[in-house]
Protein backbone atom coordinates (compact mmCIF):
# COMPACT_ATOMS: atom_id res chain seq x y z
CA UNK A 1 0.00 0.00 0.00
CA UNK A 2 2.99 2.35 0.04
CA UNK A 3 5.36 3.23 -2.79
CA UNK A 4 8.20 5.50 -1.68
CA UNK A 5 9.10 8.54 -3.73
CA UNK A 6 12.62 9.83 -4.23
CA UNK A 7 13.66 11.49 -0.99
CA UNK A 8 11.10 9.65 1.17
CA UNK A 9 12.26 8.66 4.64
CA UNK A 10 11.39 5.01 5.18
CA UNK A 11 11.91 2.06 7.47
CA UNK A 12 12.83 -1.09 5.58
CA UNK A 13 12.37 -4.52 7.12
CA UNK A 14 14.04 -7.55 5.59
CA UNK A 15 17.29 -9.46 5.62
CA UNK A 16 20.67 -9.45 3.95
CA UNK A 17 21.79 -12.34 1.73
CA UNK A 18 25.44 -12.98 1.01
CA UNK A 19 26.44 -15.20 -1.90
CA UNK A 20 30.11 -16.04 -1.24
CA UNK A 21 31.20 -17.47 -4.62
CA UNK A 22 30.47 -14.18 -6.40
CA UNK A 23 30.84 -11.89 -3.39
CA UNK A 24 27.30 -10.61 -3.89
CA UNK A 25 25.24 -8.99 -1.19
CA UNK A 26 21.49 -8.62 -1.61
CA UNK A 27 18.95 -6.86 0.55
CA UNK A 28 15.70 -8.79 0.57
CA UNK A 29 12.96 -6.35 1.50
CA UNK A 30 9.83 -7.67 3.18
CA UNK A 31 8.22 -4.37 4.14
CA UNK A 32 8.67 -0.64 3.49
CA UNK A 33 6.95 1.92 5.70
CA UNK A 34 7.11 5.70 5.78
CA UNK A 35 8.73 7.12 8.91
CA UNK A 36 6.90 8.76 11.82
CA UNK A 37 3.94 11.06 11.33
CA UNK A 38 4.27 10.53 7.59
CA UNK A 39 2.96 7.00 8.02
CA UNK A 40 -0.05 8.18 10.00
CA UNK A 41 -0.69 11.00 7.55
CA UNK A 42 -0.64 8.57 4.63
CA UNK A 43 -2.99 6.18 6.44
CA UNK A 44 -5.33 9.07 7.29
CA UNK A 45 -5.42 10.25 3.68
CA UNK A 46 -6.00 6.71 2.42
CA UNK A 47 -8.91 6.23 4.82
CA UNK A 48 -10.41 9.61 3.92
CA UNK A 49 -10.30 8.79 0.22
CA UNK A 50 -11.89 5.40 0.85
CA UNK A 51 -14.66 6.89 2.99
CA UNK A 52 -15.18 9.74 0.52
CA UNK A 53 -15.62 7.12 -2.20
CA UNK A 54 -18.30 5.46 -0.07
CA UNK A 55 -20.12 8.79 0.25
CA UNK A 56 -19.49 9.19 3.99
CA UNK A 57 -18.64 12.89 3.60
CA UNK A 58 -21.46 13.74 1.18
CA UNK A 59 -23.36 16.85 2.33
CA UNK A 60 -26.74 15.18 1.78
CA UNK A 61 -25.78 12.47 4.28
CA UNK A 62 -25.41 14.97 7.12
CA UNK A 63 -28.32 15.31 9.51
CA UNK A 64 -29.12 18.88 10.56
CA UNK A 65 -28.54 19.81 14.19
CA UNK A 66 -31.74 20.66 16.10
CA UNK A 67 -32.40 24.38 16.54
CA UNK A 68 -33.17 23.90 20.24
CA UNK A 69 -31.66 20.75 21.66
CA UNK A 70 -32.88 19.70 25.09
CA UNK A 71 -30.55 16.78 25.82
CA UNK A 72 -27.20 15.96 24.27
CA UNK A 73 -24.97 12.95 24.80
CA UNK A 74 -21.24 13.55 25.01
CA UNK A 75 -18.90 10.67 24.18
CA UNK A 76 -15.57 11.46 25.83
CA UNK A 77 -13.48 10.78 28.92
CA UNK A 78 -14.94 11.96 32.21
CA UNK A 79 -11.49 13.22 33.23
CA UNK A 80 -10.68 15.17 30.08
CA UNK A 81 -10.81 18.92 29.58
CA UNK A 82 -13.07 18.44 26.56
CA UNK A 83 -16.00 17.49 28.79
CA UNK A 84 -15.56 20.62 30.89
CA UNK A 85 -15.41 22.71 27.72
CA UNK A 86 -18.74 21.27 26.54
CA UNK A 87 -20.38 21.76 29.94
CA UNK A 88 -19.08 25.34 30.25
CA UNK A 89 -20.23 26.24 26.73
CA UNK A 90 -23.69 24.79 27.35
CA UNK A 91 -24.02 26.69 30.65
CA UNK A 92 -23.07 29.97 28.96
CA UNK A 93 -25.01 29.64 25.73
CA UNK A 94 -27.92 27.28 26.44
CA UNK A 95 -28.31 26.56 30.15
CA UNK A 96 -31.48 24.56 29.48
CA UNK A 97 -29.53 21.76 27.71
CA UNK A 98 -29.02 18.59 29.71
CA UNK A 99 -25.63 16.96 29.12
CA UNK A 100 -25.38 13.16 29.38
CA UNK A 101 -21.85 11.79 29.61
CA UNK A 102 -20.90 8.51 27.95
CA UNK A 103 -17.48 7.90 29.53
CA UNK A 104 -14.98 6.20 27.20
CA UNK A 105 -11.27 5.83 26.66
CA UNK A 106 -10.08 8.46 24.19
CA UNK A 107 -6.50 7.31 23.66
CA UNK A 108 -4.73 4.01 23.07
CA UNK A 109 -5.55 0.76 21.32
CA UNK A 110 -8.86 0.22 23.14
CA UNK A 111 -10.17 3.74 22.46
CA UNK A 112 -11.48 3.34 18.90
CA UNK A 113 -13.66 0.30 19.65
CA UNK A 114 -14.89 1.98 22.85
CA UNK A 115 -15.84 5.19 21.03
CA UNK A 116 -17.56 3.24 18.23
CA UNK A 117 -19.50 1.13 20.75
CA UNK A 118 -20.56 4.26 22.67
CA UNK A 119 -21.83 5.92 19.48
CA UNK A 120 -23.75 2.75 18.60
CA UNK A 121 -25.24 2.58 22.10
CA UNK A 122 -26.39 6.21 21.98
CA UNK A 123 -27.87 5.65 18.52
CA UNK A 124 -29.83 2.62 19.70
CA UNK A 125 -31.10 4.37 22.85
CA UNK A 126 -31.52 7.98 21.66
CA UNK A 127 -35.30 7.89 21.30
CA UNK A 128 -35.87 6.21 24.66
CA UNK A 129 -33.48 8.64 26.40
CA UNK A 130 -34.76 11.65 24.41
CA UNK A 131 -31.28 12.56 23.22
CA UNK A 132 -31.31 15.13 20.40
CA UNK A 133 -27.66 15.27 19.45
CA UNK A 134 -24.41 13.44 20.04
CA UNK A 135 -21.04 15.14 20.51
CA UNK A 136 -17.90 13.03 20.12
CA UNK A 137 -15.02 14.99 21.61
CA UNK A 138 -11.50 14.89 22.91
CA UNK A 139 -8.98 17.61 23.72
CA UNK A 140 -5.73 18.23 21.92
CA UNK A 141 -2.68 16.06 21.61
CA UNK A 142 -0.31 14.59 19.10
CA UNK A 143 -1.52 12.84 15.99
CA UNK A 144 -0.81 9.54 17.75
CA UNK A 145 -2.86 10.63 20.78
CA UNK A 146 -5.83 11.52 18.58
CA UNK A 147 -5.53 8.53 16.27
CA UNK A 148 -8.46 6.58 17.76
CA UNK A 149 -10.80 9.07 16.10
CA UNK A 150 -9.34 8.29 12.66
CA UNK A 151 -10.57 4.72 12.85
CA UNK A 152 -12.95 3.23 10.30
CA UNK A 153 -15.12 1.71 13.07
CA UNK A 154 -15.72 5.15 14.55
CA UNK A 155 -16.57 6.61 11.13
CA UNK A 156 -19.00 3.77 10.40
CA UNK A 157 -20.72 4.15 13.77
CA UNK A 158 -21.15 7.89 13.17
CA UNK A 159 -22.51 7.37 9.67
CA UNK A 160 -25.06 4.85 10.99
CA UNK A 161 -26.02 6.96 14.02
CA UNK A 162 -29.76 7.69 14.26
CA UNK A 163 -29.23 11.28 15.48
CA UNK A 164 -27.01 14.17 14.36
CA UNK A 165 -23.38 13.90 15.45
CA UNK A 166 -20.96 16.77 16.02
CA UNK A 167 -17.25 16.02 16.35
CA UNK A 168 -14.83 18.21 18.28
CA UNK A 169 -11.45 16.48 18.21
CA UNK A 170 -8.17 18.12 19.15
Amino acid sequence: GFTPAVGSEVVVTGFVDYYAPQGRISLRVEKIEPVGAGALELEFRRLCEELRGLGYFAPERKRPLPAFAARIAVVTSRTGAALQDVIDTCRRRSPHIEVCLIDVLVQGAAAAPAVAAAVEWVSANAARLEIDTLIVTRGGGSMEDLWAFNDRRVAEAIVRCSIPVAAAIG
